[in-house]
């Protein structure tokens, strides 16, 4: 059973920005993308605070964003290491499938990671992490290097926008067939 009394808050900055920068995006009629709250049931409670101390799970939940940028349907989620070595446990099978049948659909399917060690922030596309995902399957690394990404999916924060990765769709948009 999996719970977030440890695990539940890794992140929250990141996807805080990512959630600031929609809110941009939406205002200037770029995007509209929402947030993906994963369905929990609360164990434990702090009566006097009011807050959950100790929940779990109830099911797999696929992405943490979906929407739509300019027709164009989107489903994203967002990781962060702290490392050069991302490692691929950190992704789920589940997750894994969902992305491919976006992908089957005509949709656009893909990772944002931030590299905290570095202040970097990077596109995953979904084929590049799907390369990465049979490699493992097939014996190979369970995890992929800084040094194996693409350099033109590296990106920086821009005035208003924090994780502006509109940019880096249109460059993955330009590369498909």
């Amino acid at each position: 059973m999996s719970t977030f009394k440890s695990r539940g808050l890794r992140g929250s900055t990141f996807e805080e920005f990512i959630n600031k920068t929609n809110e941009v995006y939406a205002e200037n009629g770029l995007a509209l993308i929402q947030k993906i709250p994963t369905p929990i049931t609360p164990i434990d409670m702090d009566s006097k605070k009011g807050h959950i101390t100790l929940a779990y799970f109830d099911q797999k939940s696929t992405v943490d964003y979906v929407g739509a940028i300019q027709g164009i349907p989107v489903c994203f989620d967002a990781k962060e290491c702290n490392k050069d070595t991302f490692p691929l446990q950190n992704i789920h099978a589940h997750q894994i499938d969902f992305m491919g049948k976006w992908e089957a659909q005509d949709g656009l399917a893909f990772i944002l990671i931030f590299f905290s060690e570095r202040d970097m922030y990077y596109y995953l596309t979904y084929e590049k992490l799907k390369s990465f995902w049979d490699r493992m399957q097939e014996g190979g690394r369970k995890s992929f290097r800084i040094e194996e990404l693409d350099e033109k999916y590296f990106f920086t924060t821009k005035p208003n926008l924090l994780v502006p990765y509109l940019d880096m769709i249109n460059i993955d948009l330009s590369t498909r067939p």
